[in-house]
């Protein structure tokens, strides 16, 4: 070779030449052939998406899929609950765990905070949920209300309807529909995109919720129903019920579904009744139980559950475990519960529900139990579980500054006369004797919203201030100043930065804003706030509102997640309203009080 590439005389020099040519040629038709196939591959993705017409179908005692058999196996994951840098981490858990099929609610009160005002941002992108879904593997059943119940703020629904004394919620008053066709304007063409049909991961969707239990309005349910329709939703539709709610919480042409903890046969007889050779599904499985402040810790047995959800598959039903993981209530977003109680108790501000995974996304018995029985469902060995995350406990903090309620805001249901605490107004409690004192005096009200009732039929009275007379000695006292204390990231950070706090050698005046440093070296972790000695607030970090802390319990701890921290400094800033210990403290793993068994 070497002998015959060193003789090349001219005429070999052309032919070179020529294949110089010929090289630039086959490099043409290369990259000719790429672009057509690139334009067959994607042409060839549309014509797959367009022929995902035979979804998720109810027409028969089975769910079919492409036609095929098909068995949901669901598990609620509430986005606005986990903060978004660990949705991954919780959906890769829940496909690890046997679940095919993801739940969620779409919070009304969130995404439409004020009338007219939209927010599906951030920690609200719910596209991005449902595409990070798809592309992990799992089908949605999107639950997008308007009402959720979820133990959540007046159920979802946005506390500026109240403002309309005439309010009818959940009915066809026309104010109430006004407002719902406007909030879903916004919301159903971002969820049209994603459905099956459409080449997303959404099978089906729920028809509003659990309406059959408080159900006044029977045009109610067809208007949400053509709703949905009207702006483009074509894949299957479902109700959602306990036993007692199916009688008057279905709607033609959804699919009836049904909601309980203890397996009662007959209940399961009822549904097939009402809809012989249709699939029989649990849309909410309660894997455990909410806790209200005041009571106790609701565990449900690992055992028991596992025992049910074992028959019930046995049953050729269909479930979706309420919830998977709970989360975290933060904020000032936890509902109220008044169901056969003289007075509504407030939520707490954690959601673990005893769920199988836990408030921090922990592996808890119920995963490793529930993995068990569900991979005997799959033909194929389950994805090996993410590794746990780290976790710790934090060096205490102590009280840096201070500045009192009055001084932050210039401003004074808490009863102060000249500053000074004179006692607690609640449903218990009405009427407080005030001290005598001589000149003018000024008599200010705190009044806290520690929730409004997500469930019952009192959803229409929740009206939150002073809704009613304040009387001085039988005297109706008029023109009070009232400013709102908000608690937003602005404020907290404005208040961070402004020249109003005092040292910790001066003695507070309650309530009043406490600031500390925490300072993380390394990567930040997840961590737990506890406050021992402290009496009721809210805590924030990095201007973030963990939720409310109350030392009546059960709730001990507020969950930090690690992503809202940062290395060096950290911002913690803690409201308390009556008492403080002067110190923060730290621990790697959540308390939830005392428990009991759900009954």
């Amino acid at each position: 070779m070497y002998v015959q590439f060193s003789a090349v005389d001219r005429g070999s020099m052309a032919g070179l030449r020529l294949s110089l040519k010929q090289r630039y040629l086959v490099l043409l038709c290369l990259a000719v052939g790429a672009l057509a196939a690139y334009h067959f591959s994607r042409n060839r993705l549309a014509g797959r998406r367009t022929s995902r017409v035979d979804g998720l179908r109810a027409n028969s005692s089975q769910f079919t899929l492409e036609g095929e058999p098909f068995r949901l196996l669901g598990g609620s994951v509430h986005y606005f609950r986990v903060p978004r840098a660990y949705w991954e981490d919780r959906l890769l858990k829940m496909k690890a765990c046997g679940l095919n099929t993801l739940t969620t609610y779409v919070p009304w009160n969130l995404h439409e905070p004020e009338r007219g005002v939209f927010d599906f941002e951030d920690q609200l992108d719910l596209e991005a949920y449902l595409r990070l879904a798809g592309r992990l593997g799992l089908w949605v059943i999107l639950r997008p209300g308007p009402y959720i119940c979820a133990e959540w703020d007046l159920g979802g629904l946005p506390s500026w309807l109240l403002r309309d004394q005439h309010m009818k919620l959940r009915t066809t008053y026309p104010r109430f529909t006004d407002a719902v066709d406007s909030f879903f304007d916004q919301l159903i063409k971002r969820v049209v995109p994603h459905q099956y049909s459409e080449g997303g991961p959404i099978i089906a969707l729920q028809v509003e919720n659990e309406h059959g239990s408080y159900a006044k309005d029977g045009e109610y349910m067809p208007f949400i129903k053509e709703a949905l329709l009207s702006r483009g939703v074509t894949e299957l539709l479902l109700t959602s019920d306990n036993k007692g709610g199916l009688k008057r919480g279905g709607v033609k042409g959804a699919l009836e579904t049904i909601n309980f903890q203890k397996l009662n046969r007959n209940d399961i007889k009822y549904l097939d009744g009402i809809q012989p050779h249709r699939p029989k599904m649990v849309m909410e499985y309660w894997s455990g139980w909410f806790d209200l402040w005041g009571d106790l810790h609701h565990e449900f047995p690992a055992e028991d559950m596992v025992r049910v959800v074992t028959e019930i598959l046995k049953l050729d039903m269909s479930i979706n475990l309420y919830m998977f993981h709970g989360g975290t209530n933060f904020g000032f977003m936890s509902g109220a519960f008044a169901v056969e109680m003289p007075a509504p108790k407030p939520m707490v501000t954690s959601y673990d529900y005893d769920a199988p995974l836990s408030e921090a996304g922990d592996y808890t018995a119920k995963y490793h139990l529930l993995r068990d029985v569900f991979s005997r469902y799959h033909a194929q060995p389950l994805p090996e579980p993410p590794p746990r995350r780290g976790r710790r406990a934090y060096q205490p903090v102590v009280i840096q500054q201070h500045v009192s309620l009055w001084d932050s805001l210039h401003f004074t249901h808490k009863v102060f006369v000249g500053k000074h605490f004179v006692g607690v107004l609640d449903f218990d409690s009405q009427e407080l004797a005030v001290p005598d004192g001589k000149g003018k005096r000024t008599l200010s009200l705190l009044v806290e919203n520690c929730g409004r009732v997500n469930y019952g039929s009192t959803l229409d009275e929740q009206r939150k201030g002073l809704v009613g007379d304040i009387e001085f000695n039988k005297r109706p006292l008029r023109g009070f100043l009232i400013r709102s204390l908000e608690m937003k990231p602005a404020f907290v950070n404005s208040l961070c930065s402004s020249g109003h706090w005092a040292s910790v050698r001066q003695r507070p005046t309650f309530p009043a804003f406490f600031q500390a440093k925490l300072y993380v070296s390394g990567s930040p972790t997840d961590t737990f706030i506890k406050l021992p000695g402290w009496s009721k607030g809210v805590a924030f970090i990095n201007g973030k509102n963990l939720g409310r802390y109350w030392s009546i319990g059960p709730q001990q701890t507020l969950y930090v997640p690690g992503p809202w921290l940062h290395r060096g400094d950290n911002q913690v800033v803690v409201f308390e309203e009556q008492e403080t210990d002067g110190r923060i403290l730290f621990s790697s793993s959540g308390d939830y009080g005392m428990s009991v068994d759900v009954q």
